[in-house]
C-alpha cells in the first residue's frame, strides 16, 4: 500500500486544525479558493506521479543494476541514515537549480504560486517535475543506494517538509540553525528582496549555511508570499503549464539556436548582472475573484468527496489495467478543473460542473463497482442524491447568489 494513502487523512485533519487555530488567533492564513487550488495541484501531482513512477524508478534501478560501485545492505540502519543525508544533499541542489534554471523553474514555480503560506501550500506540488528532476539522484544509484532505500528516504524527506509550511510556529532557537524549520522556510517562499533564492534545504538547513544561500527571517518585516509574476488563476492545469508557455513564447522570439536554448537554460528573468527589481511589500494585493461564500463552501464539500476518490485511486492504480487507470485519472483531472472554474465564476463553468455531478452521481449508483470498489447500496444511493442535489443547486445558483447579495452575506 502506498504510504501516501495513510498520509492523506493526516494532511486533511492538520489543515482543518491549522485553519481553526488561525481563525481563533485572528490570522488571515487561509483563503478557501487558494487552499482548494493548492490541494488540486497536490491531487494532480499524485496522479501524474503514479502514471510515471514505474518509468522513473525503472531508470534508477537500471543505473543501480549496471553502474553501482558497491552493494549496500537494505537492512542496515546506517545505510538508511547515510542515504537520507545524501538524498537531502541531492535535493538541495535539485531545489536550488529549480530556482536558477528557467526550464526547471517552470516546473517548480507551481509550489511557489500560492500567495498564502499554510499547510495546504505544502501540497501545492508540480505535475511536471518528474521530467528532469530524476537526474539529480543518479549519483545515489552509482553509490550503491538500493531502489527500495531511495524510495523510502525520498518519502521521508518529502513528508518532513510538510510541517514547515505554517505561519503558526515561530522561531525555534538552535533547531532553526540546523534543520529546515517554519521560520527559515517562510523566507524561502517570500517575494521580499532578501527572500529571493534563499533557504533551499529539505531537512537540513546546514546545506544553505555551507553554500551561502541561508538567510534568517527578519523581525519587523512581514513576508509576502508568492511569485513576482503572479499566477492569478484557480486552474490547476494552467498553474502547471503557464511558465512553459512563457518560455516557448520567448524562445520563438529569440534569434539563433543558442539564444533559443539560452531562454530555457538561463535563470528566471534571463542572463544579467544587475540587481533584482525592488519589491515593495506594502503595495502587494493578493489575487481574488471575490468568490461568494456559498460557492467557496460548495467547493469545499465537493473536494471532501474527492479526498476518498484520490485515496482509492492511489491505492488501486497499481492493480488496474491501463485503460481503467487512464479513465480514473481523467475523472480526477476533470473534477479539479471543474471546481477551479466554478471558483473563478461564469455560467459555462456552472454548466460543466452540473454535468460532472450528474455523471458521477449516476455512474456511482448504476455501475456494478467503482474501479474495483463495491459500495453498499445505501452508500451508492446517498452519493447519487448528493450529486444530483448539487446539480439542482447549481441550476439555482444565480437566484441563491442574488438572495444572499440582498441580505448582505456574499463574501
Amino acid at each position: 500500500m502506498n504510504p501516501i494513502v495513510f498520509a492523506i487523512p493526516v494532511f486533511m485533519l492538520t489543515i482543518v486544525i491549522e485553519a481553526w487555530i488561525a481563525r481563533r488567533r485572528g490570522m488571515a492564513v487561509y483563503d478557501i479558493p487558494d487552499a482548494i487550488t493548492s490541494l488540486h495541484h497536490g491531487v494532480l501531482s499524485q496522479v501524474s506521479g503514479l502514471l510515471v513512477q514505474f518509468a522513473t524508478l525503472g531508470i534508477y534501478a537500471a543505473v543501480y543494476d549496471n553502474f553501482r560501485a558497491i552493494t549496500l545492505p537494505v537492512n542496515s540502519i546506517w545505510v538508511w541514515l547515510a542515504a537520507l543525508i545524501a538524498y537531502d544533499f541531492c535535493y538541495y541542489w535539485a531545489h536550488r537549480l529549480g530556482h536558477e534554471v528557467s526550464v526547471l523553474w517552470a516546473a517548480h514555480v507551481v509550489h511557489h504560486s500560492s500567495e498564502y503560506y499554510n499547510l495546504s501550500t505544502a501540497l501545492r506540488q508540480t505535475s511536471s517535475g518528474w521530467m528532469l528532476g530524476w537526474m539529480f539522484y543518479f549519483p545515489l544509484a552509482v553509490a550503491g543506494v538500493p531502489p527500495l532505500v531511495l524510495g523510502g528516504v525520498a518519502l521521508i524527506d518529502l513528508l518532513y517538509q510538510y510541517w514547515v509550511h505554517t505561519e503558526l510556529v515561530g522561531r525555534l532557537g538552535w533547531f532553526d540553525r540546523v534543520f529546515v524549520s517554519p521560520s527559515n522556510h517562510r523566507v524561502h517562499h517570500g517575494q521580499n528582496d532578501y527572500c529571493i533564492d534563499k533557504n533551499y534545504g529539505g531537512i537540513l538547513i546546514l546545506w544553505d549555511r555551507l553554500f551561502g544561500t541561508f538567510v534568517e527571517e527578519r523581525e519587523g518585516e512581514t513576508i509576502v508570499y508568492g511569485v513576482r509574476k503572479p499566477l492569478q488563476s484557480f486552474n490547476p492545469l494552467w498553474g502547471n503549464l503557464h511558465n512553459y508557455f512563457d518560455l516557448l513564447h520567448e524562445s520563438r522570439k529569440a534569434q539563433g539556436w543558442r539564444a533559443k536554448l539560452g531562454v530555457w537554460l538561463a535563470p528566471p528573468g534571463g542572463w544579467h548582472d544587475g540587481a533584482i527589481e525592488h519589491f515593495e511589500p506594502v503595495d502587494f494585493v493578493r489575487y481574488s475573484k471575490q468568490t461568494p461564500s456559498v460557492v467557496r463552501w460548495y467547493a469545499v464539500l465537493q473536494f471532501a468527496f474527492l479526498v476518498p476518490i484520490i485515496s482509492h485511486f492511489i491505492a488501486v492504480a497499481p492493480h488496474l489495467d491501463g485503460l481503467h487507470v487512464a479513465a480514473y485519472a481523467l475523472l480526477i483531472f476533470l473534477t479539479t478543473m471543474s471546481l477551479g472554474a466554478v471558483l473563478e465564476g461564469g455560467q459555462l463553468a456552472r454548466r460543466c460542473e452540473q454535468l460532472r455531478t450528474i455523471v458521477i452521481g449516476l455512474s456511482f449508483v448504476l455501475q456494478p463497482d467503482w474501479f474495483g470498489f463495491v459500495a453498499p447500496l445505501p452508500m451508492r444511493v446517498a452519493i447519487m442524491l448528493v450529486m444530483l442535489a448539487s446539480a439542482v443547486w447549481l441550476a439555482r445558483m444565480p437566484l441563491v447568489l442574488e438572495m444572499n447579495k440582498q441580505e448582505g452575506i456574499v463574501a
